[in-house]
């Protein structure tokens, strides 16, 4: 897998994660109180140091609606728990 090939997987995982939430992230970047870019490409960088990114994936395929939270190992949980809290 390329470099940009492995972002845009791991962007597509963050995305995903964020959705198994209940956040949009486009719309959470619109809100005046919402992440960055820079927030966003920060996870997606943290993302990439997953120790298990082919468990996540599956874990997401598996999952239908909203779910309570992110596996223990994601490395975006903080992140993600703080955007699916407002």
């Amino acid at each position: 897998m390329t470099g940009a090939d492995k972002l845009k997987y791991h962007a597509g995982l963050v995305d995903k994660m964020a959705a198994a939430l209940g956040v949009d992230l486009e719309e959470a970047m619109l809100r005046r109180d919402g992440p960055t870019i820079d927030d966003l490409t920060d996870a997606v960088l943290r993302c990439t140091k997953c120790p298990d990114p082919v468990h996540c994936a599956a874990w997401l395929m598996q999952r239908s609606g909203k779910v309570g939270d992110t596996p223990g190992y994601c490395l975006n949980r903080d992140t993600l728990r703080h955007l699916s809290a407002r």
